[in-house]
């Protein structure tokens, strides 16, 4: 960041990557305190508040800067989207939208879960909702292990891309799981 600009970025940062914009390198697993630092660090020098006795110009581009840092830690901060984005990075797309071709063990796995989901919740019962959700916390843990391996290791974006879209499903059962509990709480 200049000096000059009252430290705002130089105009390069805003076209780099969020993985270059935090010091990170392109990788699934992050280290995660680096990139909380450089987040709050970041943060600190481009914070509006910090600007609002500039330039018009200056304090809009404070904002968008905070914006920039903003987006771009929440999409490193989660798992799912930081591969998302990797493979993005790469020119892949899941095809979340239209390829929801899934191992059979996988579709397996989901009506297992989803009809778990219906029991516990016709059942009213929180118990199994909370082991439910137990399940689907180790199946993410796994994903994200396998995934690492996959970008990382393997650099095999074809069966990355899949897992993502695993992870996508196990991502929307959980907020079902939430939604149910939520609703037996009231």
């Amino acid at each position: 960041m200049s000096e000059s600009a009252g430290l705002l970025p130089e105009a390069d940062l805003f076209s780099r990557d969020h993985f270059a914009l935090f010091g990170l390198p392109r990788r699934f697993e992050i280290d995660e305190r680096a990139l909380e630092s450089r987040y709050h660090e970041l943060q600190s020098a481009a914070h509006p508040d910090r600007h609002a006795h500039r330039a018009e110009q200056e304090r809009r581009l404070s904002m968008q800067w905070a914006t920039r840092i903003n987006e771009g830690y929440r999409l490193l901060r989660s798992s799912l989207s930081r591969a998302r984005y990797l493979l993005e990075l790469e020119g892949i797309d899941v095809g979340a939208e239209n390829n929801t071709a899934m191992p059979a063990d996988f579709l397996m796995q989901q009506m297992e879960w989803r009809e778990a989901l219906d029991e516990a919740r016709d059942g009213r019962d929180t118990d199994a909702l909370d082991a439910l959700a137990r399940n689907l916390r180790q199946a993410r843990r796994d994903a994200e292990t396998l995934l690492a391996r996959q970008l990382d290791v393997d650099h095999d974006k074809a069966a990355a891309a899949a897992t993502v879209r695993r992870m996508m499903f196990i991502a929307k059962l959980g907020e079902d799981i939430a939604e149910a509990h939520e609703t037996l709480e009231n």
